[in-house]
């Protein structure tokens, strides 16, 4: 190991020698015989590795590095990369693995499995944002806001309308990722109508270029085109591809090489599907597919395959290195702003974006089901443009349907709203509390926090509602079906309610960070009150505080309640719990004799025991599965 000053030295030594490089002259830093592409793939992931690293000590969103690495090693940075071929070869290799990518995450059975809020709202979100981005685009061509970056543009309100539909799948998803939180309301309305989008977005591709002639027979020949490629890829992929990625499963270079021949084969066959024609039947159908397009399919097809875990694993070890590549090429593309209406351009579609999510992502979401609050937040932290605005925009320039001005404005505004994003991500709760009476005043209420006192005491209180307490409620369910109808529930999750009332309890809506919510609901006659909820997923309240204010109402119960962290624990006891529970030490109890059982080769018989305890069913459907 090097001491701290020679690791500090050696560092300096890196950025300098890399800082050299890209101030260089561009023949220079190719060296000598290196070809220009590999120069400038190389010069490009050296640019954008070097701002990754600083955006992440700065907190920055990371998506913006390659896109502003970009703009400093291309034409009106440094200089860099300039040839034309390069940097569409860069961009075009990007976006076909990144459409193999988007197929191969498409889960048809989650979406057709999905509940009556993503459903509704996932079909209806994305018509209705475009017809909101056409109207404030006309809006704005009419106040000549923009100047002629939107009017040299014959289909900018279209554009602009699709730009702002969508959010960003590779941020909304790392950050519930990062905050394990994508199995909470939001985080699961946030996914679905992401997959949603992906799917709007396919078809946004397929209609595209067809927009400079919008004849219907050829729009239909397109999708006859793309549902003939379809059927032959699925019924390869279902016969042939399986039996294949089956044989070299084992060999993780060629699960990874054979996905991606893959990918190319049904784009060679994609694009020239018009040839093949020609050459077969002497006939031009006009039924050629879209690289991208043709890729997508070839990921969708192998998506649902025994091995398809196997084979996104294996795929996503390359994904960073493409949407570098293709974020890359983006911002090598964005032309010298000819005026400050590029800016303001971008300001204003950021600004209209967000508002979007206000007026037709909370609206859908609270009209199909979802409580306010959920709603709220939910429809905030999807508040940003999505990269795949960015793929149709790159799209729209190749087809000439968009200036180089207008796709710059695009890109600006997607930076905008990528570095408001963990921002907004983390004060959602927050704005939506100071939101909320005018949400009330317009006619968005929250449902009735209504009390329990009429009804007589409970025996059990479960505060909060998530993984604990489903798997909780159904153990109660099976064995002491009596003591559940003795319980209160107390959730935000109305679209819980529904399947909590089936199980006999008795569900409340409450916010736990409210208490005059608690003083309401009759817990001072309750015998046991248990706080599922971990602190990383409660908001505005944590669980020593929870049990305190609990205390206070009901002294004469039994109050459980959980820790995510050892220190936690005596503050949570010296707060007035009777027990605390930390679930990696309820699950190392349970692990501990397991390791016995085996020793004593009694691991069977430890096995049968538990699983009869614990109602290991295969048919076991918790409301939270």
């Amino acid at each position: 190991r090097l001491p701290f000053g020679a690791a500090g030295g050696a560092a300096r030594f890196l950025i300098l020698a890399a800082g050299l490089l890209l101030l260089s002259p561009a023949a220079w830093a190719a060296g000598g015989d290196m070809p220009s592409l590999v120069h400038d793939i190389g010069i490009s992931l050296l640019a954008a590795g070097l701002l990754g690293v600083l955006f992440t000590k700065l907190k920055i969103p990371t998506i913006a590095a390659p896109l502003v690495a970009g703009v400093l090693i291309g034409p009106i940075g440094l200089g860099q990369v300039t040839d034309p071929e390069n940097i569409d070869t860069i961009a075009q290799l990007g976006f076909i693995l990144l459409l193999f990518l988007i197929g191969l995450e498409i889960d048809l059975k989650k979406i057709l499995g999905s509940g009556k809020a993503i459903i509704v709202t996932g079909l209806a979100q994305y018509p209705l944002t475009i017809l909101f981005g056409v109207l404030v685009t006309k809006l704005m061509l009419m106040l000549g806001i923009g100047g002629t970056v939107l009017s040299e543009s014959p289909y900018a309100p279209m554009y602009m309308g699709v730009v702002m539909a969508g959010s960003s799948t590779l941020l909304v998803v790392k950050l519930f990722q990062e905050h394990f939180e994508l199995d909470t309301v939001p985080g699961r309305l946030s996914l679905g109508i992401l997959i949603f989008q992906d799917i709007w977005v396919i078809i946004a591709i397929l209609i595209q270029p067809n927009l400079q002639n919008p004849e219907l027979g050829l729009i239909a020949m397109s999708f006859l085109g793309i549902l003939l490629l379809g059927l032959l890829t699925v019924g390869v992929a279902l016969t042939l591809v399986g039996r294949a990625f089956t044989w070299i499963a084992k060999t993780p270079e060629m699960t990874l090489m054979g996905a991606l021949a893959w990918c190319f084969a049904i784009v060679f066959i994609g694009v020239n599907l018009d040839n093949i024609f020609i050459a077969t039947m002497d006939k031009n159908f006009h039924m050629a597919v879209g690289s991208g397009m043709a890729a997508l399919i070839a990921g969708a097809s192998i998506a649902n395959l025994p091995s398809s875990t196997e084979i996104i694993t294996k795929v996503a070890t390359v994904k960073d290195f493409f949407i570098t590549l293709f974020f890359v090429a983006l911002g090598v593309s964005i032309p010298m702003p000819e005026s400050a209406d590029v800016i303001i351009l971008a300001v204003v579609l950021a600004f209209f974006a967000l508002i979007a999510r206000q007026l037709i992502f909370f609206p859908l979401f609270y009209w199909s089901g979802v409580d306010q609050r959920n709603a709220e937040v939910t429809s905030i932290r999807l508040a940003q443009i999505s990269e795949f605005g960015l793929v149709i925009c790159f799209l729209g320039a190749k087809l000439g349907h968009l200036s180089p001005s207008l796709t710059s404005a695009v890109i600006f505004a997607f930076v905008i709203t990528a570095l408001l994003t963990p921002i907004l991500y983390g004060r959602a709760y927050d704005i939506h509390k100071k939101v909320q009476p005018l949400l009330e005043k317009v006619g968005f209420k929250s449902p009735p926090e209504t009390g329990g006192e009429e009804e007589g005491g409970y025996a059990v209180a479960l505060l909060g509602f998530h993984r604990d307490a489903s798997s909780l409620l159904y153990n109660l369910t099976e064995s002491e079906p009596d003591l559940v109808k003795q319980t209160l529930v107390v959730d935000f999750n109305v679209a819980l309610h529904g399947g909590i009332r089936e199980t006999g309890a008795t569900v409340k809506y409450g916010d736990l960070a409210n208490p005059e919510t608690l003083h309401h609901l009759g817990l001072n006659e309750c015998k046991v009150i248990v706080c599922t909820i971990p602190d990383d997923l409660l908001r505005g309240i944590t669980n020593r505080q929870l049990v305190h204010v609990v205390r206070e109402m009901a002294p004469h119960a039994a109050i459980i309640a959980n820790a995510i962290a050892i220190e936690e624990i005596p503050k949570v006891y010296a707060a007035g719990a009777d027990y605390v529970y930390l679930n990696r030490f309820e699950a190392a109890w349970t692990l501990q004799r397991a390791v016995q059982a085996g020793i004593e080769e009694e691991i069977d018989l430890f096995r049968n025991k538990r699983q009869a305890r614990n109602h290991y069913k295969p048919d076991r459907k918790e409301i939270l599965s």
